[in-house]
């Protein structure tokens, strides 16, 4: 037990206790405090070999006079009101040089606000991985100021995920920037689980295939170019027995989907940036309807079910149209990082953004290694526009538009595949039919149009004067 820890946490939930143990498996002193004291207790108790490395304090001021000057304490407390209340008891108990780092799924709005209320130094550092990212290490997407970051920077690169030794940690720019980009990494992560679950109820329901047939479908998918953890996860997920009945797992798991809301503020955000990500959209969507559970009953009893049995798709047409969903996906939440940049004056780094999701996070894959490569040699491109992208998307848009194609025939909802097949054909399109929605917005408002001779302003023959 130390009596000068490095840094400080209070939050000893599921990602507090996993983070402040990585912090101290890594060599770092850390004092931690919980509101509920017993929960301190019990994880001091837990330590094992790593007691001697943390500081358990019972209360704020314990906490405070626990940690060398000057001070840097880590928040891990449930965002919102909560993390404000917290800054609100703390502030007081600190030097003014002392660091308060709020590592919790904030909104970036939340955090852009309490840099420019607070009254000492402030970080808002996005966390991804889940418990055992937070454990054994994190993808980790720092905001502020240059100098606060490197203060704690050798504590968060030593704790993050490694990619063939290259910590996943970095400075993404300041004030809320690193919350920004951890929300796009979640609302990505929402369009990617969306996908494949569209491919596995093709499989259950289209294909007819038992639970282990479609585990050994993700895992042999996940030796190629889909290599990623969703899918092996989804592999495993599917491999799964309910320790209760021994049935398969997922035939015992409520078809409703939950949400903690980043998805949702990615989607808001992008309207907001003017950055159509419809893929992430279509995800959150699907959540929302899979939750009407007794409406989604009436309608199959008016109705019917509407997934079908067919044959029409083979496992290399379904791996293929996968694959272009997600590229497309990706594509769509790098345009709302750039769309940030562009607005925010941030800076972002995108290539170093895709360096620090390939370990750590929940989107981390083998694809990802390319997107930080394309980023650097051709910098504000659209990924679906770069050489390597289009030339995959070249082989494989064609089985998607199958996928997408037969799973409407056969009543196979598919929002977040076919959102991002209409994405694609959208953004090869010169002229589309927008030319009807101005010819509309201006016959009952005359909000005018641009003509095609340049002249701007213009109106159709039923203006009158």
């Amino acid at each position: 037990m130390s009596e000068d820890a490095r840094i400080g946490l209070i939050g000893l939930g599921t990602m507090g206790a996993a983070l402040a143990s990585n912090i101290a498996e890594k060599g770092f002193d850390i004092a931690v405090f919980n509101r509920t004291t017993q929960v301190t207790r019990d994880f001091a108790a837990q330590a094992g070999d790593l007691a001697a490395r943390i500081t358990p304090t019972e209360s704020l001021e314990d906490l405070v006079a626990a940690i060398a000057k000057p001070r840097a304490i880590i928040l891990m407390v449930p965002a919102g009101d909560a993390v404000d209340a917290q800054i609100d008891a703390l502030r007081p108990l600190l030097d003014d040089d002392d660091l308060i780092i709020d590592c919790g799924n904030a909104n970036f709005q939340d955090t852009d606000r309490r840099v420019e209320a607070a009254t000492g130094p402030f970080l808002g550092v996005g966390v991804s991985g889940g418990e055992e990212g937070a454990r054994h290490g994190p993808s980790i997407m720092g905001g502020g100021k240059a100098d606060l970051w490197a203060r704690v920077e050798d504590i968060m690169t030593a704790i993050a995920a490694k990619h063939e030794g290259d910590p996943c940690a970095a400075l993404m720019g300041p004030g809320g920037a690193g919350h920004f980009v951890k929300m796009v990494h979640n609302g990505i992560e929402y369009a990617d689980m969306q996908m494949i679950a569209e491919v596995y109820g093709i499989l259950r329901d289209g294909h007819g295939m038992d639970y282990d047939s479609i585990g050994d479908v993700f895992a042999e998918w996940n030796k190629g170019p889909l290599e990623s953890y969703l899918i092996e996860i989804s592999g495993k997920v599917a491999h799964a027995k309910d320790l209760a009945t021994g049935a398969p797992l997922l035939s015992v798991i409520v078809d409703a989907a939950g949400q903690k809301g980043t998805g949702r503020w990615t989607v808001i955000e992008a309207q907001h940036r003017l950055a159509p990500v419809p893929a992430i959209e279509a995800a959150v969507v699907a959540r929302n309807l899979s939750a009407r559970l007794e409406e989604r009953a009436k309608g199959q009893e008016v109705f019917g079910a509407a997934p079908q049995a067919f044959d029409g798709l083979d496992l290399t047409t379904l791996e293929k149209g996968l694959m272009a969903g997600k590229i497309l996906c990706y594509a769509q939440g790098f345009e709302m990082l750039s769309a940030a940049t562009r607005d925010f004056g941030w800076d972002l780094p995108m290539s170093r953004i895709a360096q620090i999701w390939r370990q750590g996070c929940i989107i981390r894959s083998s694809m990802l290694d390319d997107m930080a490569s394309t980023l650097n040699a051709e910098p504000g491109v659209n990924l679906m526009f770069t050489d390597h992208f289009a030339a995959i998307l070249r082989d494989t848009h064609g089985a998607l538009r199958q996928v997408v194609a037969q799973a409407a025939l056969n009543g196979h909802p598919l929002p977040a595949l076919s959102s991002g097949l209409a994405y694609f054909d959208m953004m090869r399109t010169t002229r589309g039919t927008a030319d009807m929605v101005q010819g509309q917005r201006d016959f009952f408002g005359l909000h005018g149009f641009v003509h095609t001779n340049g002249k701007t302003g213009q109106h159709g023959p039923w203006a009158k004067g």
